[in-house]
């Protein structure tokens, strides 16, 4: 058995009894925490149990493109790393609505000049590890998989490559080793501690989309949609000009679809513009090279466990990746424990009862917008309601902006806290709907105001005739409301 060594400056850590944090998971919200850690002068010992990401030649896990917003780029501004993830991601500035008859309509995110950034999952994961790496009182540790800890001393041990077991005592444990955190496992065996999971009833398959001409084959600043109800399809661009497309849709219907053939006809039915774009034998086979993936999200509390741990990112808070904040909301969370440890003066165990006081409401409620917001992507933006809402409120934004403002602009462009922008988005709800009644109403009157008193002036109509002319009117609304 052997002792972890964590640095060439282990003698001097010990002489200044440096604080030991140990950080499960060499993710991206493990490789960040690895530098804000690092960075407040911690010795930082990050084990991860996979190979070293940076050095494989087959990068495995999960690859939905991610996109990176305003509080994920301000916890990358913290340790000096916004500009350099910034240069190599590619804006969106709207959604870019696919209908089946080829129509397309864009939706903006926000104002002019506001977007959100496609990113490669793998390629901002080697920058985080090599940033990490810099720090001299830094130690990576790849396949190491946790055996076990122990939530009162801090005592750990992890199986390394050689299969041998190696011990470290660590003053802090940071859980970030995801949605099936081996970390969490010892929270599950604390009494008063919630935990839930839920796996939605709709997959997702990547396929990929090739450059056409040496070029991106679709416009590449907008994320691109076809939304169909109760499944869907999106695009976001990458860096050599091709677009990864994902299908989201419930298991059922994948398990419907048997040949290239039936592939083919499905496309052809709800994504006609797609197939000369993606390319027909390419779908035939990149359809079935891989089964439809599952999304899972989790919630769980409280975040601590004694003054020895902490869970983060995956591990406290797994969420469909509707919203684009999971790594957003992972990052932040980061930023969320840096921001109390300078107002704590680095007490660690003050710091982790804050850290889930805070956090805990925030990240459900990013959990729940998640969920809304995949019914909001598929559905709802084919709704003329729905279209006339965005506008209204981007509208009243900018005549009234520091009273009214966009949910999707709380979330995304500022760092309001996730519940707080979920409690105020229902307070406009409510507020707007009831303008619009009010309106509604008040026309309503003026109409029959000026119908009564112009009464004399109109050609007398039958009851008949004027039922008939009711019912003609309420067909047409129907449709259009379609």
């Amino acid at each position: 058995m052997e002792t972890v060594s964590l640095s060439s400056h282990t003698h001097e850590s010990s002489s200044s009894k440096r604080k030991v944090i140990a950080v499960v998971g060499g993710g991206l919200v493990g490789s960040l925490n690895a530098c804000f850690f690092a960075k407040r002068g911690f010795d930082v010992a990050v084990f991860e149990s996979r190979e070293d990401i940076r050095q494989a030649k087959v990068v495995r896990g999960r690859s939905i493109n991610l996109a990176l917003s305003h509080r994920g780029r301000q916890a990358l501004k913290h340790v000096g790393m916004e500009d350099k993830i910034v240069s190599k991601g590619i804006p969106m500035h709207a959604r870019m609505i696919h209908n089946t008859n080829g129509k397309r309509s864009p939706i903006p995110y926000g104002k002019k000049g506001q977007y959100i950034l496609s990113v490669d999952r793998a390629n901002l994961n080697k920058e985080l590890l090599a940033e990490a790496d810099t720090f001299p009182n830094t130690t990576l540790n790849f396949n190491h998989k946790l055996h076990d800890w122990s939530p009162k001393t801090g005592a750990m041990t992890f199986i390394g490559p050689d299969g041998q077991r190696k011990e470290l005592q660590a003053d802090l444990i940071v859980g970030c080793d995801g949605a099936f955190s081996a970390v969490r496992k010892q929270f599950l065996r604390q009494s008063r501690f919630n935990y839930s999971q839920t796996y939605i009833p709709h997959g997702y398959m990547e396929l990929t989309m090739p450059p056409k001409d040496g070029d991106f084959a679709m416009e590449p600043n907008y994320l691109h949609i076809w939304p169909r109800n109760t499944f869907m399809m999106i695009a976001l661009p990458n860096l050599d000009r091709t677009f990864t497309c994902t299908l989201f849709m419930p298991f059922e219907d994948f398990e419907k679809i048997r040949s290239g053939d039936e592939v083919i006809r499905f496309f052809q039915q709800y994504f006609p513009d797609s197939i000369p774009l993606i390319g027909v034998e390419a779908l035939k086979q990149d359809f079935f090279r891989l089964p439809a993936q599952a999304m899972v999200s989790v919630k769980c509390s409280p975040y601590h466990l004694f003054d020895k741990c902490v869970l983060m990112g995956d591990a406290a808070h797994a969420v469909v990746p509707f919203y684009g904040q999971g790594m957003n909301a992972g990052f932040e969370d980061c930023l969320v424990i840096n921001e109390i440890m300078d107002q704590l003066d680095e007490n660690i165990a003050a710091v982790l009862q804050e850290y889930t006081r805070v956090r805990v409401p925030d990240d459900h409620a990013i959990a729940d917008l998640a969920m809304y917001n995949y019914v909001e992507m598929r559905a709802h933006v084919n709704s003329k309601y729905f279209l006339f809402r965005k506008y209204l409120d981007n509208i009243l934004h900018v005549i009234m902006p520091k009273t009214i403002v966009p949910l999707y602009t709380m979330v995304t462009f500022t760092r309001t806290r996730y519940h707080e922008a979920v409690n105020r988005w229902h307070w406009q709800d409510k507020v707007i709907t009831r303008g619009l009644w009010v309106c509604g109403v008040v026309s309503a009157a003026g109409g029959m105001y000026v119908l009564v008193r112009n009464s004399h002036k109109l050609p007398s109509i039958s009851a008949e005739h004027l039922w008939t002319r009711i019912l003609a009117l309420k067909r047409f609304l129907k449709c259009s409301c379609k």
